[in-house]
């Protein structure tokens, strides 16, 4: 299982990282080395955030994903592989492809099986095991033992709107766990949400 994030890599590199390069192929290429696609043979490939790859580029990965075959930069041979594709954004591709930033015809050969997956906000019941899931992780990184949040904790995160999604969750729970100095994370361990003043009274209408 190989994975790409296509928008952490610079547009002019994107080619050599999925296609590997061959020796002498640019400056600095001083070996050859094989591209994302060749480490995935037999494999998958997870192409996240898909929609950041450049349209010319698009081109050559339709080519790849159809013939299921590529040449290296700088080389002449082509190399065949078989590779089970993935591909993820948070994009709206078809409002993209009316943009002329996405092409369509890499959209329906991507789009075979089409998985949505709704906001965190809208599957509420994901967030206690997704803050179990993290905790485990971030004790094993930070080398603390919190054994988890209290249920106001909880019940506070599960009511939260989330615009971020499991990133922005991740992300609050590493910070709780940091200023967490027990057993478990409290409700004033957790961050204010955006726009929220620490400290203010509720709204009422």
């Amino acid at each position: 299982f190989i994975r790409v994030n296509c928008g952490a890599i610079p547009p002019e590199l994107i080619e050599s990282e999925l296609f590997g390069y061959e020796k002498g192929a640019f400056t600095g290429a001083v070996t050859s080395k094989p591209g994302r696609f060749e480490l995935a043979d037999g494999g998958s490939l997870f192409l996240d955030e898909i929609a950041e790859i450049p349209v010319a580029m698009q081109v050559k990965l339709l080519r790849a994903i159809q013939e299921q075959e590529f040449e290296r930069v700088g080389g002449i041979k082509t190399l065949k592989v078989n590779v089970r594709l993935i591909a993820a954004t948070n994009q709206d591709l078809l409002a993209a492809i009316e943009e002329g930033k996405f092409r369509q015809d890499l959209y329906y050969r991507l789009n075979v099986v089409q998985v949505h997956l709704p906001p965190l906000r809208e599957r509420t019941s994901d967030i206690p095991l997704l803050i179990g899931h993290f905790v485990a992780q971030l004790n094993q990184r930070l080398g603390r033992e919190v054994k988890g949040c209290s249920a106001e904790a909880e019940s506070a995160l599960i009511h939260r709107s989330w615009p971020g999604n499991i990133r922005e969750l991740e992300n609050v729970v590493e910070r709780c766990m940091l200023f967490c100095d027990g057993e478990q994370i409290e409700l004033d361990h957790l961050p204010a949400e955006p726009g929220e003043l620490v400290g203010a009274p509720p709204l009422t209408a």
